[in-house]
């Protein structure tokens, strides 16, 4: 799950991490009284799940309160448009009105899982408020990192290592390892995939701070952090992604017109490199998961065919604990109460396969049976094109 900055930036606030002053609001008007209370230069900020804010100007650098009213009246309420957000922008709805500090070296500080380690890393670069994934293409030997053992926890002098190899010195790597130490906490404290800090701040003063935040969180463990999933923001989200985990299903939205309807994410992946490899593009990732039941086989149709972009759809099951006779009436059954009219082919393999292909020759509509995966493919790709 994602959040905006404003809210990594109330956690982090909790853990002690230095953040600039600021409010968020959604009125011109507040965002004034804002600029009059922290002033008078101060900085606006578009909230939205995307980076590049700035360069897509939604990050304004504002010398008066006046100023800073007419700027969010321009902001609130703008598609704003980066390299993460696609052609079609977002809208912005509200904004951070935050103290403008001056800049002395802005630095970069990220954690995520290394999965391939199976271990949180601790990231520093000395550059600082660009794309890091450019400076790993460009200049790798400026990211340095710490593997942090999970017995042991993040250690004060990695800490202190990292703070060193960004050249930081006096007061400033004193608060610097501090910083480091705090962020860390508040990763591991609220279960997070990822604490990005860029740019890390170091004023003309020396001090340390949170310039820009991001945290995402893993879904699996919001049910300990009830606080942080009431900050989920649907409307950042693809609402058919949205609509998706209601019903815990895994929905991701691409770029073809042939619908996947799977349950497992392994055959997903294995569905949509066949129908790519026969020629077709994916419209989506559709997993049902494990437990499939035919209530969540209709939701998952509903959920297919809401997506204009699919012009067929391909049904890929294999029964292991999953009864094949069970999704073939939940099939059948959303076909009929959703008047689907796009051709689909349906492929079941495993437990009670053959009452279920049954199931779909009795119930009078019209589907494309498949006996392989292969064989799917070479069927959905034609019928989606047509």
């Amino acid at each position: 799950m994602k959040i905006h900055e404003y809210q990594a930036k109330q956690i982090l606030n909790k853990f002690d991490v230095q953040i600039p002053q600021g409010e968020v609001t959604d009125s011109a008007s507040i965002a004034r009284d804002i600029a009059e209370k922290i002033g008078p230069k101060v900085v606006l900020k578009a909230q939205i799940h995307a980076g590049g804010r700035g360069k897509g100007g939604g990050i304004k650098l504002v010398g008066t309160p006046e100023e800073a009213e007419k700027i969010a009246q321009e902001m609130i309420g703008m598609t704003l448009v980066t390299h993460q957000t696609g052609p079609e922008g977002k809208l912005v709805k509200r904004i951070l009105v935050e103290e403008a500090l001056d800049i002395a070296r802005e630095l970069y500080i990220g954690i995520v899982i290394d999965r391939a380690k199976e271990a949180p890393v601790v990231m520093a670069s000395s550059e600082g408020g660009v794309e890091i994934e450019k400076v790993a293409a460009e200049i790798p030997e400026l990211i340095f990192k710490e593997y942090v053992n999970p017995a042991f926890g993040f250690l004060p002098f990695q800490a202190r290592s990292l703070a060193f190899k960004l050249g930081l010195e006096g007061d400033s790597f004193k608060q610097g390892v501090k910083f480091i130490m705090r962020l860390y906490e508040a990763f591991k404290s609220t279960d997070a995939s990822l604490a990005e800090i860029n740019p890390l701040l170091v004023t003309e003063q020396g001090n340390v701070f949170a310039l820009d935040a991001k945290m995402n969180f893993d879904d699996n463990a919001l049910l300990r952090h009830p606080d942080i999933k009431e900050m989920r923001d649907l409307d950042e989200e693809d609402p058919l992604e949205a609509e998706a985990s209601k019903f815990n299903l895994n929905y991701i939205k691409l770029d073809g017109n042939v619908g996947c309807m799977v349950n497992g994410a392994g055959l997903a992946m294995a569905t949509m490199d066949i129908i790519m490899h026969s020629g077709g593009m994916p419209a989506n990732f559709l997993d049902v998961g494990g437990g499939v039941s035919e209530e969540s086989v209709k939701n998952a149709f509903r959920i297919l065919v809401s997506d204009k972009d699919v012009k067929a759809a391909l049904i890929n099951i294999f029964g292991g604990i999953v009864r094949c006779d069970l999704v073939a009436n939940g099939i059948v059954k959303a076909a009929k109460e959703l008047s689907l009219d796009i051709p689909m082919v349906v492929r079941l393999e495993g437990t009670n396969a053959e009452q279920g292909k049954k199931i779909l020759e009795g119930s009078g509509l019209s589907f494309f049976p498949a006996e392989t995966m292969k064989e799917a493919a070479e069927k959905i790709v034609p019928l989606a094109k047509q």
